[in-house]
């Protein structure tokens, strides 16, 4: 088992998709309760990757490396280091919570939907593991499909087209990334005389920059239209919108996170001439900065619930991809644990959504009114959802903008002060709505009677509270495991990066 861990935490849930195959539709109640133990068996097998990680070992670790098309140069090749295990616990649990908090919103088709969710389970986790190219694009392409039919069935009232908007901007994204990979490809049997797909060796390569520069900018396609950046985002609220509020949650939770990922796995170490080149490290931050402040003014003028936190998404991931185009450790290792905090937060607002919406069927903000005295459980929960998702020290959100800001701060202080403008308008935003829904009397009668939080629903937000809390209140370990793969990145794109920064300590201390 300990050699093949990485293969069991992949597969598990392909094998809970496989038995459910052959459970009768007509049984729903049996379909949910086998889903949710295929959904928690793949939870808790990915433990085990947190109990054998060696946080101060260089490079991945666990590997598995098997030829799987050897005429091709492709390899079944998985590994895992500190940034690839945080996502993937993110992956596993909220995929979880998201089929757990499905229970009693999905009626029909019950057996395809639950199918959908362990399958794209399979492809997510795929992404982060994956350190060949031709397997990580494989998974990169299974994901759309179970996400295209969860919004196409079990959507809204324009599901069809928020879920053809989604796959076209996505696949877009994706073929013009598979040139960039086919270029890797290609160069290598130019310089080395064999074809492979293996990350590994294509860190080799020695291109000229003109080339570093096409291939980044079709990476950039990919990952951007994923993230997504602003100009690529529009796909983004009507998907939000569309979606059932599970998928509204693993979208925003973990889809996302593949697009700053593949910048921080590929663009940066695979392209470091081009990652570094002045030109396009101001325009991405300056359209990282847009983001930012666009997500967020957009957001406070949103009249659908769901909406607004759909454009809130915008606004935080415009700081996970500023932390990585500083380019230093603190916005590296910040953007990654500010991604696991948006997943955490930006899922508990979903959730929150889907609750009340759920209960009264509409969305519109001036629907409510006062819930506070209806739905007190219900009130608490969304201030910590919401002050979470605010920065509030003492919660997850706090340490990662605090750390991005610190790192974009020492790479300019101009970047620094726009993108704090977001902080402040991402206050307002959730603070406006919080006092519109949650406080005051209650306007309308028909949500006098409106149920407060069940038993299940305090066991899908109980995991994301517990850790929402502990990134606030202790995230040495966090960054005690990111250390090392941080610092490979940024030696790997600023060579001397660290031997200048002990230099320029030693100088300080000789000079007081």
């Amino acid at each position: 088992m300990n050699e093949h861990l990485l293969s069991i935490v992949l597969f598990t849930p392909l094998a809970g998709f496989a038995v459910l195959m052959f459970l009768p539709g007509a049984k729903k109640n049996l379909i949910r309760i086998w889903a949710n133990i295929a959904g928690l068996a793949g939870f808790a097998v990915s433990l085990l990757l947190l109990a054998r990680f060696d946080k101060n070992a260089a490079g991945f670790q666990m590997v598995e490396k098997v030829d799987w098309i050897p005429s091709l140069g492709v390899k079944y090749f998985l590994g895992i280091d500190g940034i690839s295990l945080l996502l993937v616990m993110l992956t596993t649990l909220v995929g979880y919570l998201a089929i757990l908090a499905s229970w009693s919103s999905i009626q029909e088709r019950v057996k395809e939907y639950y199918a959908m969710f362990l399958l794209q389970q399979v492809g997510m986790i795929g992404v982060f593991l994956s350190l060949d190219f031709f397997l990580f694009y494989v998974f990169w392409e299974v994901v759309l499909v179970p996400m295209y039919f969860i919004i196409g069935i079990w959507g809204g009232p324009r599901k069809l087209y928020a879920a053809i908007k989604f796959f076209l901007y996505t696949l877009a994204g994706s073929v013009l990334m598979l040139l960039g990979i086919l270029t890797l490809y290609f160069q290598h049997f130019k310089q080395f005389g064999f074809y492979t797909f293996d990350i590994s060796a294509l860190m080799q390569l020695d291109m000229p920059l003109h080339l570093e520069q096409w291939v980044f900018w079709a990476f950039f396609l990919g990952f951007a239209i994923k993230v997504p950046m602003f100009p690529f985002h529009t796909w983004l609220p009507d998907a939000h919108v569309e979606a059932p509020t599970a998928g509204s949650v693993v979208l925003a939770s973990v889809l996302l996170k593949m697009g700053t990922y593949g910048f921080i796995r590929f663009s940066l170490p695979l392209l470091p001439k081009a990652a570094i080149d002045p030109w396009i490290v101001q325009t991405l931050a300056a359209l990282s900065i847009i983001g930012i402040l666009y997500g967020a003014l957009v957001s406070l003028m949103q009249q659908d619930w769901k909406k607004l936190v759909a454009y809130s998404s915008v606004s935080h991931l415009g700081f996970c991809t500023l932390g990585i185009f500083a380019m230093n450790p603190n916005g590296i290792a910040g953007s990654v644990i500010q991604q696991i905090n948006h997943g955490i937060s930006t899922g508990m607002l979903f959730l929150i959504v889907g609750i009340v919406y759920e209960r009264r069927h509409t969305r519109e903000i001036k629907e409510y009114g006062g819930l506070a005295h209806v739905m007190p459980m219900y009130s608490v929960v969304f201030a910590i959802a919401m002050l979470s998702s605010a920065g509030l020290p003492l919660l997850n959100g706090f340490v990662g903008e605090f750390t991005i800001l610190q790192g974009v701060f020492e790479a300019n202080r101009a970047w620094a002060a726009c993108a704090v403008l977001g902080v402040i308008f991402g206050a307002a935003y959730l603070f406006w709505l919080y006092q519109r829904t949650m406080l005051g009397e209650v306007t309308n009668p028909k949500n006098l009677k409106l149920p407060d939080l069940n038993l299940r629903e305090w066991a899908v937000f109980l995991p994301l509270i517990i850790w929402a809390f502990w990134i606030g209140v202790y995230p040495k370990p966090y960054f005690e495991i990111l250390e090392k793969p941080v610092a490979q990145i940024v030696e790997r794109v600023r060579p001397g990066y660290f031997a200048g920064q002990t230099a320029h300590n030693v100088a300080e201390v000789s000079v007081r």
